[in-house]
């Protein structure tokens, strides 16, 4: 479904990404773990067409997609949700889930709103209540939700479970797995690679802006330099 070939990103003079190459099947959850400043959150950055790649390229579903605007990478079919869960704060959750869905047939909006609350129940019984005022699991719950509202084939994943409290990381990646029985293809940036590696099929290692690992998510679990590095020792 995506295919990244030695891709490069710059900051100002700062190589952010050196080379990155990874691939995601149809179906699968695919991690990126590593350090901060690895190049994680750039990846996922440069997929959605934030900063623009200066090498390298970008196929989703066989086309190329670097130096398209971030708008067109959506609607190809590709839904970032970003770090930091960056909700609309003062608007409803019903309003955060519109303003997710903009790129919908006004005639396809209120079923794919209708859709969305099934899988977030407890959004639907906060629906008119204003997003800041919701707990951080809650807002997370809807940071994602408004990821799925332009109906996306891959939805990436920028750290959500940062600043939960366990019972919500739990509760989030159950929701991450769930969305895979839902169809979803899934790219998750995650600081806790533990939980990351337990629910992904195969994960990728990036340190200083380069893949220095890459497997099936079992064996990285196992290999002594994730290990060590990553999961406590």
């Amino acid at each position: 479904m995506l295919r990244l070939t030695d891709i490069q990103l710059l900051y100002g003079p700062i190589e952010a990404l050196r080379g990155v190459s990874l691939e995601v099947a149809e179906g699968e959850i695919v991690t990126l773990i590593g350090a901060n400043g690895a190049g994680k959150s750039s990846t996922l950055k440069a997929i959605s067409g934030i900063h623009a790649v200066v090498g390298g390229s970008i196929e989703f579903r066989g086309q190329r997609i670097d130096g398209l605007p971030p708008h067109e990478i959506v609607g190809r079919g590709i839904s970032h949700c970003p770090e930091g869960r960056r909700i609309f704060a003062d608007l409803s959750v019903r309003e955060n889930l519109l303003m997710g869905g903009y790129l919908l047939p006004k005639s396809e909006t209120a079923q794919q709103l209708e859709q969305v609350l099934a899988m977030f129940p407890r959004l639907s019984e906060r629906i008119s209540q204003a997003g800041g005022t919701l707990s951080g699991g809650e807002q997370q719950m809807l940071a994602i939700a408004r990821a799925l509202m332009c109906k996306p084939a891959l939805l990436m994943l920028d750290e959500p479970s940062l600043g939960l409290a366990p019972i919500m990381v739990a509760k989030i990646f159950e929701t991450i797995l769930s969305l895979r029985q839902h169809g979803l293809t899934v790219l998750l940036v995650e600081q806790n690679a533990g939980a990351a590696l337990e629910i992904s099929d195969r994960g990728y290692v990036l340190e200083v802006g380069s893949v220095t690992l890459s497997g099936d998510s079992r064996a990285l679990r196992s290999d002594p330099r994730v290990v060590q590095a990553y999961l406590g020792g």
